[in-house]
């Protein structure tokens, strides 16, 4: 495999150290920029129908921009994404609290010590990069001495693979995921609304206000959640439908048809616009598909300029608060339970 790491100054962290920014490059030109604060996935270049390069993912220019990020655009979110009823859990009889951020709940772990904010050791690897971080018992609310690693790896067939690898001396919670928006037109081309997706999920998690999962598993036909064949994001996304009232649109867990842990097919993303398709794949029981609902109008990299619905992602998971849900797969781990997990994006 002939893919070419070089890496650059990125600029400094909030406590003045240097971070770096690797770029992962095939023989055909894509390329994958991804930098140490924050696993974060900074660029993606992609051809289009026609051979031309642009970059498909919402970011900033430089780490400042990565230092504030409240859409958490690229980050890699841990140890526990997305939402934590009552910010509270209890393992083995112990109660743990977790930041309140989110209403009464707890959203990706923490808005300024999370993971996205921090900065990883980096290994270069033949055809990426492995981030690791190391988090203390009791970080942010958590237990368990914790140790996540993430790989990027790019390959020639326009693959962009995400490798987690976690394990922790306590019973905790594991539920990182990468929270990259897409824009199959390039990040500058405005509203994802006319992007068709597939979700290959027959079942979705219903929510209740502050959008927790009721627990409740329902069916997807017959109603505006399903995308079981390609349909344009846009089409029904201000229906007169509870589930997207409560939500602003679509930002909920799609349960994966056929989960098993095995590596396979969740989503197909496809602008006709450019001509771009993205296949994702994901060895995870769930995909939190989010339109983008709530991103607040700013500046972003190369003079863009974001707002609501500018992207879209497909964040691979274990379901929202899962951790109160006995029903729902585990996403506990901890001692001889260890965290793996794969999720590729796919261009064609």
């Amino acid at each position: 495999m002939s893919i070419s790491i070089t890496k650059r100054r990125f600029g400094t962290d909030g406590q003045g150290r240097e971070a770096t920014l690797y770029t992962l490059e095939n023989q055909s030109g894509m390329k994958a920029e991804v930098t140490d604060l924050g696993a974060i996935l900074v660029n993606l270049y992609v051809p289009d129908q026609d051979g031309r390069l642009e970059d498909v993912v919402l970011g900033f220019d430089s780490v400042e921009g990565y230092l504030e990020n409240g859409c958490f655009f690229g980050a890699t979110i841990g140890p526990s994404a997305n939402r934590i009823g009552g910010a509270s859990f209890a393992l083995d009889g112990v109660t743990y609290k977790v930041d309140v951020n989110d209403g009464p709940n707890n959203l990706h772990s923490h808005m300024e010590r999370g993971y996205h904010k921090l900065l990883w050791d980096a290994r270069e690897e033949e055809a990426g990069v492995t981030f690791t971080i190391r988090d203390a018992d009791g970080n942010m609310g958590f237990p368990g001495n914790k140790v996540l690693r993430l790989t990027y790896t790019l390959d020639e067939e326009n693959g962009l693979t995400l490798r987690y690898h976690g394990v922790s001396d306590k019973k905790t919670i594991l539920n990182p995921t990468n929270h990259t928006y897409f824009n199959l037109n390039g990040h500058k081309a405005g509203s994802i609304e006319g992007h068709q997706l597939q979700l290959i999920a027959s079942h979705y998690t219903p929510v209740v206000e502050g959008a927790i999962p009721t627990g409740e598993i329902a069916s997807v036909a017959g109603t505006v959640m399903d995308f079981t064949r390609p349909k344009t994001v846009g089409k029904e996304i201000r229906a007169d439908f509870e589930q997207l009232l409560l939500t602003q649109g679509y930002d909920h867990n799609w349960v994966v048809d056929g989960w098993d842990g095995s590596l396979r097919k969740i989503a197909v993303l496809t602008a006709s616009e450019s001509g771009r398709r993205m296949v994702a794949y994901s060895t995870l029981p769930g995909v939190q598909f989010y339109a983008g609902n709530c991103i607040t109008p700013q500046a972003g990299k190369d003079g863009a300029f974001y707002e609501k619905r500018s992207g879209l992602c497909l964040e691979t998971q274990y379901y929202p608060d899962s951790i109160h849900r006995p029903e729902f797969p585990s996403c506990v781990f901890g001692g001889d339970r260890e965290y793996d997990s794969v999720t590729v994006y796919r261009f064609e």
